[in-house]
Protein backbone atom coordinates (compact mmCIF):
# COMPACT_ATOMS: atom_id res chain seq x y z
CA UNK A 1 0.00 0.00 0.00
CA UNK A 2 1.47 3.35 -1.07
CA UNK A 3 1.92 5.81 1.77
CA UNK A 4 0.43 9.22 1.03
CA UNK A 5 2.60 12.33 1.57
CA UNK A 6 2.26 14.04 4.97
CA UNK A 7 -0.27 16.86 5.33
CA UNK A 8 1.38 20.24 4.87
CA UNK A 9 0.94 22.63 7.78
CA UNK A 10 4.06 24.82 7.73
CA UNK A 11 4.77 27.94 5.72
CA UNK A 12 8.08 29.79 5.48
CA UNK A 13 8.16 33.50 4.57
CA UNK A 14 11.62 34.94 3.81
CA UNK A 15 11.59 38.57 4.95
CA UNK A 16 15.21 39.55 5.51
CA UNK A 17 15.70 41.72 2.43
CA UNK A 18 16.84 45.33 2.72
CA UNK A 19 14.17 46.81 0.46
CA UNK A 20 16.63 49.07 -1.34
CA UNK A 21 14.22 49.75 -4.22
CA UNK A 22 11.97 51.63 -1.79
CA UNK A 23 14.56 53.85 -0.13
CA UNK A 24 14.29 56.16 1.74
CA UNK A 25 10.94 54.74 2.96
CA UNK A 26 12.62 51.49 3.99
CA UNK A 27 15.57 53.07 5.79
CA UNK A 28 13.93 52.36 9.15
CA UNK A 29 10.71 50.56 8.10
CA UNK A 30 10.77 47.00 6.73
CA UNK A 31 9.51 46.92 3.16
CA UNK A 32 7.10 44.16 4.18
CA UNK A 33 5.38 46.66 6.47
CA UNK A 34 4.60 49.16 3.72
CA UNK A 35 0.80 49.46 3.56
CA UNK A 36 -1.25 48.14 0.67
CA UNK A 37 -4.37 50.25 1.24
CA UNK A 38 -4.68 49.77 5.02
CA UNK A 39 -2.82 46.51 5.72
CA UNK A 40 0.91 45.85 5.49
CA UNK A 41 1.89 43.71 2.53
CA UNK A 42 3.14 40.92 4.80
CA UNK A 43 -0.31 40.44 6.35
CA UNK A 44 -1.80 39.58 2.96
CA UNK A 45 0.85 36.88 2.60
CA UNK A 46 0.18 35.36 6.02
CA UNK A 47 -3.56 35.43 5.34
CA UNK A 48 -2.95 33.52 2.10
CA UNK A 49 -1.00 30.82 3.94
CA UNK A 50 -3.73 30.46 6.55
CA UNK A 51 -6.45 30.30 3.87
CA UNK A 52 -4.56 27.33 2.35
CA UNK A 53 -4.60 25.54 5.71
CA UNK A 54 -1.04 26.41 6.78
CA UNK A 55 -1.42 27.61 10.34
CA UNK A 56 2.26 27.31 11.37
CA UNK A 57 4.21 30.24 9.89
CA UNK A 58 7.96 30.81 10.20
CA UNK A 59 9.25 34.23 9.16
CA UNK A 60 12.93 34.46 8.24
CA UNK A 61 13.96 37.98 9.26
CA UNK A 62 17.05 40.11 9.70
CA UNK A 63 18.22 43.25 11.46
CA UNK A 64 15.71 46.10 11.75
CA UNK A 65 12.79 43.72 11.17
CA UNK A 66 11.38 43.84 14.69
CA UNK A 67 8.21 45.68 13.49
CA UNK A 68 7.21 42.45 11.71
CA UNK A 69 7.13 40.59 15.00
CA UNK A 70 5.35 43.45 16.72
CA UNK A 71 2.63 43.54 14.05
CA UNK A 72 1.70 39.90 14.63
CA UNK A 73 1.92 40.25 18.42
CA UNK A 74 -0.66 41.62 20.84
CA UNK A 75 -0.69 45.36 21.54
CA UNK A 76 -2.38 45.51 24.91
CA UNK A 77 -2.12 49.29 25.34
CA UNK A 78 -3.76 49.98 21.98
CA UNK A 79 -6.38 47.30 22.52
CA UNK A 80 -7.23 48.72 25.94
CA UNK A 81 -7.52 52.25 24.55
CA UNK A 82 -9.86 51.11 21.76
CA UNK A 83 -11.90 49.02 24.19
CA UNK A 84 -12.41 52.01 26.52
CA UNK A 85 -13.66 54.03 23.56
CA UNK A 86 -16.03 51.27 22.55
CA UNK A 87 -14.40 51.15 19.09
CA UNK A 88 -15.09 47.49 18.42
CA UNK A 89 -14.48 47.70 14.67
CA UNK A 90 -10.91 48.96 14.98
CA UNK A 91 -10.30 46.67 17.96
CA UNK A 92 -11.20 43.69 15.79
CA UNK A 93 -8.78 44.85 13.08
CA UNK A 94 -5.96 45.22 15.61
CA UNK A 95 -6.54 41.75 17.02
CA UNK A 96 -6.95 40.15 13.62
CA UNK A 97 -3.23 40.03 12.83
CA UNK A 98 -2.24 38.59 16.22
CA UNK A 99 -4.85 35.82 15.94
CA UNK A 100 -4.06 34.76 12.36
CA UNK A 101 -1.53 31.97 12.84
CA UNK A 102 1.09 30.42 15.09
CA UNK A 103 3.97 32.75 14.26
CA UNK A 104 7.66 31.88 14.65
CA UNK A 105 10.79 33.83 13.77
CA UNK A 106 14.40 33.07 12.90
CA UNK A 107 17.12 35.47 11.77
CA UNK A 108 19.12 35.11 8.59
CA UNK A 109 22.43 36.42 9.86
CA UNK A 110 24.04 36.93 6.45
CA UNK A 111 22.16 38.00 3.29
CA UNK A 112 23.23 35.00 1.22
CA UNK A 113 20.17 34.73 -0.99
CA UNK A 114 16.80 33.01 -1.08
CA UNK A 115 18.27 29.52 -0.94
CA UNK A 116 20.09 30.38 2.27
CA UNK A 117 16.95 31.96 3.74
CA UNK A 118 15.02 28.73 3.07
CA UNK A 119 17.85 26.72 4.62
CA UNK A 120 17.48 28.78 7.81
CA UNK A 121 14.04 27.19 8.18
CA UNK A 122 15.35 23.62 8.27
CA UNK A 123 15.37 23.16 12.08
CA UNK A 124 11.77 24.37 12.29
CA UNK A 125 10.44 22.46 9.30
CA UNK A 126 12.18 19.15 9.98
CA UNK A 127 11.40 16.30 7.57
CA UNK A 128 7.98 17.51 6.46
CA UNK A 129 7.02 19.16 3.15
CA UNK A 130 6.44 22.89 3.52
CA UNK A 131 5.42 25.99 1.60
CA UNK A 132 7.53 29.07 0.84
CA UNK A 133 5.80 32.39 0.17
CA UNK A 134 7.75 35.44 -0.99
CA UNK A 135 6.45 38.66 0.49
CA UNK A 136 6.81 40.71 -2.72
CA UNK A 137 4.19 38.64 -4.53
CA UNK A 138 0.59 39.20 -3.46
CA UNK A 139 -1.90 36.71 -4.87
CA UNK A 140 -5.51 37.86 -4.98
CA UNK A 141 -7.57 35.89 -2.47
CA UNK A 142 -10.21 35.27 -5.15
CA UNK A 143 -7.67 33.32 -7.22
CA UNK A 144 -6.38 30.64 -4.85
CA UNK A 145 -2.96 29.43 -5.97
CA UNK A 146 -1.31 28.01 -2.86
CA UNK A 147 -4.19 25.66 -2.05
CA UNK A 148 -3.96 24.24 -5.58
CA UNK A 149 -0.21 23.73 -5.16
CA UNK A 150 -0.74 21.96 -1.83
CA UNK A 151 -3.33 19.73 -3.47
CA UNK A 152 -0.89 18.74 -6.23
CA UNK A 153 1.95 18.07 -3.77
CA UNK A 154 -0.22 15.91 -1.54
CA UNK A 155 -1.35 13.91 -4.57
CA UNK A 156 1.95 13.61 -6.45
CA UNK A 157 4.59 14.11 -3.75
CA UNK A 158 7.85 15.91 -4.48
CA UNK A 159 7.84 19.68 -4.96
CA UNK A 160 5.54 22.14 -6.71
CA UNK A 161 6.40 25.61 -7.99
CA UNK A 162 4.17 28.41 -9.22
CA UNK A 163 4.62 29.46 -12.84
CA UNK A 164 3.24 32.38 -14.83
CA UNK A 165 3.47 33.21 -18.52
CA UNK A 166 5.41 36.41 -19.22
CA UNK A 167 6.50 38.26 -22.32
CA UNK A 168 9.70 36.75 -23.75
CA UNK A 169 11.70 39.93 -23.11
CA UNK A 170 10.74 39.81 -19.41
CA UNK A 171 11.94 36.29 -18.69
CA UNK A 172 15.43 37.53 -17.79
CA UNK A 173 13.90 39.00 -14.62
CA UNK A 174 12.77 35.57 -13.34
CA UNK A 175 13.72 31.99 -12.89
CA UNK A 176 12.50 30.07 -15.94
CA UNK A 177 11.17 26.51 -16.25
CA UNK A 178 11.49 23.86 -18.95
CA UNK A 179 8.33 21.78 -18.79
CA UNK A 180 6.38 18.83 -20.14
CA UNK A 181 2.55 18.60 -20.20
CA UNK A 182 0.57 16.37 -17.87
CA UNK A 183 -3.04 15.27 -17.97
CA UNK A 184 -4.10 18.45 -16.17
CA UNK A 185 -4.28 21.73 -18.06
CA UNK A 186 -2.80 23.93 -15.35
CA UNK A 187 -0.16 21.42 -14.17
CA UNK A 188 3.14 20.66 -15.92
CA UNK A 189 6.12 18.47 -15.15
CA UNK A 190 9.25 20.56 -14.60
CA UNK A 191 12.32 19.09 -16.28
CA UNK A 192 14.76 21.96 -15.80
CA UNK A 193 15.18 25.44 -14.34
CA UNK A 194 17.36 28.40 -15.24
CA UNK A 195 17.83 31.52 -13.09
CA UNK A 196 17.24 34.77 -15.05
CA UNK A 197 18.23 33.53 -18.53
CA UNK A 198 18.75 35.75 -21.53
CA UNK A 199 15.59 35.62 -23.70
CA UNK A 200 17.40 33.70 -26.45
CA UNK A 201 18.49 31.03 -23.95
CA UNK A 202 15.16 30.67 -22.08
CA UNK A 203 13.55 27.21 -22.41
CA UNK A 204 10.04 28.72 -22.20
CA UNK A 205 8.17 31.87 -21.25
CA UNK A 206 7.07 30.32 -17.94
CA UNK A 207 8.48 32.36 -15.07
CA UNK A 208 8.73 31.20 -11.48
CA UNK A 209 6.73 33.43 -9.15
CA UNK A 210 7.02 33.55 -5.40
CA UNK A 211 5.17 30.43 -4.27
CA UNK A 212 6.75 27.02 -3.66
CA UNK A 213 5.71 23.79 -1.96
CA UNK A 214 8.90 21.88 -1.28
CA UNK A 215 10.02 18.42 -0.27
CA UNK A 216 12.43 18.58 2.68
CA UNK A 217 15.08 16.93 0.52
CA UNK A 218 15.79 20.46 -0.70
CA UNK A 219 17.63 21.21 2.55
CA UNK A 220 20.39 18.67 1.93
CA UNK A 221 20.90 20.09 -1.56
CA UNK A 222 21.00 23.68 -0.31
CA UNK A 223 23.69 22.80 2.22
CA UNK A 224 25.90 21.74 -0.70
CA UNK A 225 24.88 24.46 -3.16
CA UNK A 226 27.61 26.92 -4.05
CA UNK A 227 26.75 30.61 -4.54
CA UNK A 228 25.42 31.18 -8.03
CA UNK A 229 24.11 34.22 -9.88
CA UNK A 230 24.73 37.40 -7.90
CA UNK A 231 27.02 35.55 -5.47
CA UNK A 232 23.96 34.17 -3.66
CA UNK A 233 22.74 30.67 -2.88
CA UNK A 234 19.91 30.30 -5.38
CA UNK A 235 16.84 28.21 -4.57
CA UNK A 236 16.45 27.70 -8.32
CA UNK A 237 19.78 25.83 -8.45
CA UNK A 238 18.60 23.40 -5.77
CA UNK A 239 15.26 22.89 -7.53
CA UNK A 240 17.15 22.16 -10.73
CA UNK A 241 18.82 19.20 -9.03
CA UNK A 242 15.45 17.93 -7.80
CA UNK A 243 14.03 18.24 -11.31
CA UNK A 244 16.98 16.34 -12.81
CA UNK A 245 16.77 13.37 -10.44
CA UNK A 246 13.36 12.33 -9.12
CA UNK A 247 14.99 9.82 -6.77
CA UNK A 248 16.34 12.64 -4.59
CA UNK A 249 13.03 14.10 -3.46
CA UNK A 250 10.30 13.11 -5.87
CA UNK A 251 9.15 14.92 -9.02
CA UNK A 252 8.90 18.67 -9.51
CA UNK A 253 5.60 19.94 -10.87
CA UNK A 254 4.51 23.43 -11.80
CA UNK A 255 1.10 25.06 -11.49
CA UNK A 256 0.51 27.66 -14.22
CA UNK A 257 -1.21 30.61 -12.57
CA UNK A 258 -3.44 32.87 -14.66
CA UNK A 259 -5.09 34.84 -11.87
CA UNK A 260 -4.44 38.23 -10.29
CA UNK A 261 -0.94 38.83 -8.93
CA UNK A 262 0.49 42.04 -7.53
CA UNK A 263 4.26 42.57 -7.47
CA UNK A 264 4.82 44.88 -4.51
CA UNK A 265 8.59 44.66 -4.87
CA UNK A 266 8.46 47.10 -7.79
CA UNK A 267 7.47 50.70 -7.09
CA UNK A 268 5.21 51.02 -10.10
CA UNK A 269 3.48 47.69 -9.50
CA UNK A 270 3.17 48.55 -5.81
CA UNK A 271 1.21 51.68 -6.69
CA UNK A 272 -0.92 49.78 -9.20
CA UNK A 273 -1.68 47.14 -6.57
CA UNK A 274 -2.93 49.79 -4.17
CA UNK A 275 -5.16 51.33 -6.84
CA UNK A 276 -6.61 47.99 -7.92
CA UNK A 277 -7.32 46.76 -4.43
CA UNK A 278 -8.74 50.11 -3.30
CA UNK A 279 -11.08 50.17 -6.30
CA UNK A 280 -12.43 46.74 -5.34
CA UNK A 281 -13.14 47.61 -1.72
CA UNK A 282 -16.82 48.14 -0.90
CA UNK A 283 -16.01 50.85 1.63
CA UNK A 284 -13.52 52.73 -0.57
CA UNK A 285 -14.17 51.70 -4.16
CA UNK A 286 -17.15 53.82 -5.25
CA UNK A 287 -15.75 57.18 -4.11
CA UNK A 288 -12.21 56.34 -5.09
CA UNK A 289 -13.16 55.20 -8.60
CA UNK A 290 -15.24 58.35 -9.12
CA UNK A 291 -12.24 60.49 -8.14
CA UNK A 292 -9.92 58.38 -10.29
CA UNK A 293 -12.13 58.80 -13.37
CA UNK A 294 -12.20 62.55 -12.82
CA UNK A 295 -8.45 62.73 -12.32
CA UNK A 296 -7.64 60.68 -15.41
CA UNK A 297 -10.05 62.73 -17.52
CA UNK A 298 -8.43 65.97 -16.37
CA UNK A 299 -4.95 64.61 -17.07
CA UNK A 300 -5.91 63.50 -20.58
CA UNK A 301 -7.34 66.94 -21.35
CA UNK A 302 -4.36 68.82 -19.95
CA UNK A 303 -2.08 70.44 -22.54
Amino acid sequence: MTQSPPRITKAVIPAAGLGTRFLPATKATPKEMLPVVDKPAIQYVVEEAVAAGLSDVLMVTGRNKRPLEDHFDRNYELEEALSRKGDEARLAKVRESSDLANMHYVRQGDPKGLGHAVLCAAPHVGDQPFAVLLGDDLIDARDPLLSRMVEIQEREGGSVIALMEVEPDQIQMYGCAAVEPTGHGDVVRVTGLVEKPEPADAPSNLAIIGRYVLDPAVFAILRQTEPGRGGEIQLTDALQQLAEDEKIGGPVHGVIFKGRRYDTGDRGDYLRAIVRLACEREDLGPDFKAWLRSYVTEEMQAP
